[in-house]
């Protein structure tokens, strides 16, 4: 029984050998597949760059099947929530962390506001969110992670093959070796997660120091952030967006389906009994946001033109939503920072008059004490 069932497996690996050795090579050196060369000279005679240092740099990447795993969407797809959502950046991580960041990098937050017209707390929103101010910017290697993604993962073959080519030209740029770069397993990088596109068209060398590096600390990643938000056309001083409400006979689904920029008049929404909660902001045209929790009413939203510009950074509602409530969350945190210090002069009055003598009353004796009430 012992040989008969040793000679089975014998027969069974022999039959997988094949399918293994197939898939092998397909993985083992990007440089040496057709379809990579054609790619290398494509990006090289485009851009008037040597072919020969990229395929060198593509022949010392890997393919990395985690990266695969995690950009996959789930074969089955969960509720909607958006109150398990928010519940993982509106929380005392970040909003602390974010506040002891607002500190640190106070006057590159100003200078970024009147530069580029963003508030400090939706800059600061945006990098809680996505790193927990530097925390978290990931460790995979991204040549690695974008060849993967541009050579093996077909549904999106098209983006990533942009990206990469984008981070060749950016380590070209920057006279870095195109594997020295690190970030998320999409190719995110440092603290505010630009793709490499975004880091050419979109970063700033804010701190003055030569370079822009958003892996040391937050300077350069505040103004970019900034300018981020500028070139997609925020609007400063103009509301993000307000809470709805939704009269029992309107039928939401029309205006949702309208999508995320903003094209519903409040003349038309009024008309269907759609309203802002506190009034009209007089902000233009709205989108209307439905923020789901399975078992719970929906959370129904009005956003602006603002709203729509943070869903360029990441073209979810859901973020968006996320980066405004943490925003406020730390703008909050912040007033009621400064409002808990009472200046010195109102210290020192303070302590003065808890020395001074008890006054006089009418006929200049002592006024009598109070018993505190309990």
């Amino acid at each position: 029984m012992k040989i008969q069932t040793r000679n089975t497996f014998l027969r069974l690996l022999t039959a997988f050998l094949p399918l293994i050795s197939y898939q092998t090579p397909a993985y083992a050196d990007y440089a040496a597949r057709a379809d990579v060369s054609a790619f290398v000279d494509e990006i090289a005679a485009r851009n008037r760059l040597d072919a020969t240092p990229i395929r060198d740099a593509l022949s010392r990447a890997s393919h990395n099947p985690r990266v695969i795993e995690l950009i996959k969407p789930p074969a089955t797809r969960g509720a909607r929530s958006w109150r398990r959502y928010r519940s993982r950046f509106i929380d005392r991580i970040h909003i602390d962390a974010g506040l002891q960041a607002w500190t640190q990098y106070a006057a590159s937050l100003r200078r970024a506001e009147k530069e580029y017209g963003a508030p400090p707390e939706i800059i600061l929103a945006i990098l809680g969110v996505e790193t927990i101010y530097g925390r978290n910017t990931g460790n995979f290697e991204t040549l690695s992670a974008l060849a993967t993604l541009a050579f093996d993962y077909p549904p999106r073959a098209e983006l990533f093959r942009g990206e990469l080519e984008a981070l060749f030209l950016l380590a070209h740029e920057q006279r870095r070796d195109p594997a020295s770069y690190t970030g998320s397993y999409a190719g995110a990088l440092g603290w505010p997660q630009f793709l490499p596109s975004s880091v050419r068209r979109y970063a700033v060398d804010f701190d003055g120091d030569g370079h822009i590096d958003f892996n040391v600390d937050g300077n350069d990643a505040i103004g970019s952030i900034a300018n981020y938000l500028r070139e997609h056309g925020w609007v400063t001083g103009a509301p993000v967006a307000v809470k709805a409400r939704v009269a029992s006979h309107a039928d939401p689904l029309p205006f949702i389906e309208a999508g995320v920029e903003p094209s519903l008049s409040q003349a038309r929404l009024d008309e269907a009994g759609i309203r802002p909660l506190g009034g009209n902001p007089s902000a233009g045209d709205a989108t209307l946001i439905d923020l789901e929790t399975p078992g719970e009413d929906t959370e129904y939203w009005l956003g602006y033109r603002n709203f729509y510009v943070i869903t360029r950074y990441n073209r979810s509602n859901f973020y968006a939503m996320a980066v405004f409530q943490l925003a406020n969350a730390l703008r909050e945190g912040r007033d009621g920072i400064f409002a808990a210090k009472p200046r010195a002069p109102a210290r020192k009055a303070a302590k003065a008059k808890l020395r001074k003598p008890a006054s006089s009353g009418a006929h200049g004796k002592p006024a009598p004490r109070r018993k505190a009430r309990r």
